[in-house]
């Protein structure tokens, strides 16, 4: 008997379990949620619909919305809320400009290397404006004053940007090359560090090193972070009051 059970042992195939993969939306938006605090998607299907252009002026949009979000509150709370999110984002997103989109914009236009390097310069200085700011707290003397200053200068650097670079950019790049860059760009988001580095280099391939060594970091920070509920933010439903 010892035998037999033996032999029908050795015979018993474990059933094979067939992989089915989630679909792709499924794993787009679980991916790009694990990488921000809260419920926004900013998922490779959002970037799909955009061209790079669209894609940059809807993050300049979240900005000043989490900006007049900070100055017309009167809650420490909700201000500390919008401040961490507003940090998060430009951190971000001036990193992804700089990784992704400079260096194409230095090859695509005559005069790209001067515009790529003068956006460059801008962004250093609201880094270094942002890394004071993100030191404050809404208690803070200084803490209104610091964020204003600081947006004074990234307005003016987003209407140069919006009104020159990116029309000069779309116009080089055609549609099919502006969603692919889309593409690559919001994917670089998901990556990049959450917070201010002024110190770090600000050119490929430096900072791409840099940048995948600190992200790690401001991520574990982030996961003991406040930020707002998610329906209070754009793209879900929030407005500006």
């Amino acid at each position: 008997m010892l035998r037999q059970s033996s032999r029908l042992v050795r015979f018993v195939r474990t059933p094979v379990r067939v992989y089915s993969p989630a679909p792709s939306h499924v794993l787009q938006r679980t991916f790009a949620e694990h990488h921000f605090p809260g419920n926004k998607a900013e998922s490779l299907e959002h970037s799909q619909i955009f061209k790079i252009s669209q894609a940059i002026q809807q993050d300049h949009s979240e900005l000043e919305d989490y900006y007049n979000r900070i100055v017309s509150s009167k809650d420490p709370d909700e201000q500390r809320r919008f401040q961490n999110i507003f940090i998060w984002e430009l951190s971000r997103h001036s990193i992804a400009e700089e990784l992704v989109v400079y260096p194409t914009l230095e090859k695509a236009i005559p005069d790209g290397a001067y515009r790529a390097d003068k956006d460059r310069e801008e962004h250093q200085k609201v880094k270094e404006q942002l890394y004071e700011f993100q030191k404050l707290r809404p208690e803070d003397h200084s803490f209104l004053p610091t964020l204003e200053a600081l947006f004074k200068d990234l307005k003016r650097h987003i209407k140069e940007e919006e009104e020159q670079d990116l029309v000069k950019l779309e116009d080089a790049l055609g549609l099919t090359q502006s969603k692919e860059l889309c593409q690559k760009f919001e994917k670089t988001k998901l990556f990049t560090p959450t917070r201010s580095h002024p110190s770090s280099p600000n050119k490929p391939p430096f900072e791409t090193v840099v940048s995948f060594m600190t992200a790690p970091i401001d991520k574990i920070r982030d996961l003991f972070t406040k930020f707002p509920d998610p329906k209070s933010t754009k793209p879900y439903g929030g407005k500006s009051p």
